[in-house]
Formats: C-alpha cells, sequence, structure tokens
C-alpha cells in the first residue's frame, strides 16, 4: 500500500510541477489553490438520482425479471441498473438470441467483495503487472482531475476526461503487446500512459507548446505517438474504424505477429464508418479488435433511439478490471494463433 500511495503522490506532484511551469506560477502551492478554485456548481436537483447510482448493484423482485434472467438472479441475487433497464450479472459468455423481454446479461467472474465466482473464467495476473495496473489507473484519475480543473479555468482550451473508464484504458493496454497497432477515440490516454508516454508529454499536447510532437496544431488530448504505436486521435466520430481495419489488414498481409485495437463509444455506432469497418474486417478476416464503450448515452441520445436491439455487445462489470484484460488477452492470442496456422 506505501508503494501505491507513493506512486499517486509523485504522480501529482510532477504534474504540479509541469503546471507550474506551463502556467508561470511562482511555486506548487500557488498552482494547487489555483486549481483548488474550481467553476461552482449549481446544486443537485431535489429528488434528482445519483448518476452513479444508476451503475450500482440494486435488487429487483425475481417476477420482474424474464426466465434467462431469473436464473442469473437465483445464482447471484443481484442485477445492475443500467441505461434501459435491469441487467442481470453473468459468469459465462454466450449468445442469445434476439428478444424484446431479455436484456443481454453483465458479464463478470469476481463478485461485490473480490471473491471468484463459481464456474467463471479466470487467468492469473502477476503482481507486477496488478500493481503497474493499480497505478497506472490512479495517475491517470489524478492527471484527469488535474487537467480538467484547468480547463474550467480557461487554462486549457478543452479536455475530455476519462473517468469512470480506468480500468477499460489500463487492463486493455496490459493485454496487449508493444506491437499492437492503436486507433483510438478521444478516451484512451491510459494507453498511452501505460506503454510509457510520460507525463510531460501529455501536458505538452494539452498546451500546444512547443515540445508537443503535433506542434500545436492539434486540440487538446488529441494524443498521438508514431513510436508507441498510437495514432493520433481524430475528433470525428467513428472515423478511426475503418482506419483500423486498413491497418490490420496491412498486418495480415504482412504477415505480422500483431493486431489492430480501435475504441470507440455507444454513439460511434450509429455512423455509417461502423458498419462498413465491421463488414470489410469480416470479409477480410482482419485481426483487428473493437472495443466499444456502452455508456449508455452518446452525447444525449439514449441507445433505445440509436439502434433496434436492447444490446450490441457483452456488458462488463466495471467493477472488475480483469474482465478487460482477459477478453483482450484472448482475442489478441487468437488472431496471432490463426495468423501461425495459415
Amino acid at each position: 500500500m506505501a508503494l501505491h500511495l507513493r506512486s499517486s503522490f509523485s504522480s501529482k506532484s510532477t504534474l504540479l510541477n509541469i503546471l507550474r511551469h506551463n502556467l508561470g506560477f511562482g511555486s506548487r502551492s500557488h498552482v494547487t489553490r489555483h486549481i483548488r478554485q474550481i467553476l461552482p456548481h449549481d446544486p443537485p436537483l431535489r429528488g434528482s438520482q445519483n448518476p452513479i447510482s444508476r451503475l450500482c448493484n440494486t435488487m429487483a423482485e425475481p417476477e420482474t425479471l424474464s426466465s434467462f434472467v431469473q436464473h442469473e438472479y437465483a445464482n447471484n441475487h443481484q442485477v445492475m441498473d443500467f441505461p434501459g433497464g435491469k441487467v442481470a450479472f453473468t459468469p459465462e459468455i454466450q449468445f442469445i438470441s434476439e428478444s424484446d423481454k431479455e436484456r443481454v446479461p453483465c458479464y463478470r467472474v469476481l463478485d461485490d467483495n473480490g471473491q471468484l465466482i463459481t464456474n467463471s473464467q479466470f487467468v492469473q495476473v502477476s503482481e507486477e503487472v496488478a500493481v503497474k495496473i493499480y497505478s497506472d489507473m490512479v495517475t491517470l484519475q489524478i492527471m484527469d482531475n488535474i487537467f480538467y480543473e484547468a480547463q474550467r479555468q480557461g487554462r486549457l482550451s478543452f479536455y475530455a476526461t476519462a473517468i469512470g473508464e480506468e480500468a477499460i484504458n489500463i487492463a486493455s493496454a496490459a493485454a496487449l503487446t508493444p506491437q499492437d497497432v492503436i486507433f483510438p477515440q478521444y478516451r484512451e490516454p491510459g494507453v498511452l500512459l501505460w506503454r510509457g508516454f510520460t507525463l510531460q508529454e501529455f501536458a505538452n499536447q494539452c498546451f500546444g507548446n512547443k515540445s508537443d510532437y503535433g506542434k500545436g496544431r492539434q486540440m487538446p488530448v488529441h494524443y498521438g505517438s508514431n513510436k508507441l504505436n498510437y495514432f493520433t486521435v481524430s475528433a470525428t466520430i467513428a472515423t478511426q474504424l475503418p482506419n483500423a481495419v486498413g491497418a490490420a489488414y496491412s498486418l495480415k498481409m504482412d504477415k505480422k505477429d500483431a493486431c489492430a485495437v480501435t475504441y470507440f463509444g455507444d454513439g460511434g455506432t450509429s455512423e455509417g464508418d461502423f458498419h462498413a469497418a465491421l463488414n470489410i474486417a469480416a470479409v477480410m478476416e482482419a485481426p483487428v479488435l473493437f472495443i466499444c464503450r456502452n455508456n449508455g448515452w452518446a452525447i444525449s441520445t439514449p441507445t433505445s433511439d440509436q439502434f433496434r436491439s436492447n444490446s450490441f455487445s457483452f456488458s462488463l462489470d466495471v467493477h472488475t478490471l480483469y474482465l478487460v484484460f482477459f477478453k483482450t488477452f484472448g482475442f489478441a492470442n487468437a488472431f496471432a494463433n490463426t495468423m501461425a496456422n495459415r
């Protein structure tokens, strides 16, 4: 624990020094005082639901659930209050037929107490990897907090956080190899952090200073690194998807032991690029992994207004970063085995 705390304080100290340099403060204490001057927020409306509570586990009456969900309810007595209705948990990945009464369950292998669920799939990770995952998640959250508050004060022109998506960032990056090519949206700085992108490099890009690799020609948070196989972020929704498929097909043609990985939100599934990318990837059998973050909304459009089905992928328990690691690791290795057998 002491190691974790030292890592967290070190990250915060480094960021404060970077901000002091870029913003011209006399000392770190001056930076801290200014960081705390966040723009005032309106008080929450009385009776309004806490946005975090909708993702917490809640109890539901068994008779209100479908037969499949009732089975899961009987096993673990919990469901999740997800946008669109109640979602049960399951320790198994399986496809289910389309139904108006049944929702795709939330996949997890650990319960709320961190205990392994019976009959779930499990792969042990080393202590070194686990500590780095934890440290990078904490660092990412600290960086987001400081840069977001700096943006709210007008010191940055734009900033997008990865709050609540730290596990998706870090765990998926941990399961990949440095040779795998990343096509991000704008909420995957954790992948860069895992691969060695420094806090100073993040600050250089956000402030657009002379050390910025993009020479200040891009919006803040639009990171990119040729050395780390991380393509520069594009603000246009879903354009990275067909690009990722093209890169994956190139890797396949060159017989490289690598795959392409692309990230996008549920709103990106409404774009034509999404459908084109999936079709081309299927036809060309390209080694590309699509990671969709479904938080239930695309800016202001609920999923019920975006597509016909109640879900387009399996849900993952947000408390269990291990799930992202396992599934990413599994798919990446499947790509490698397929290429080796050709």
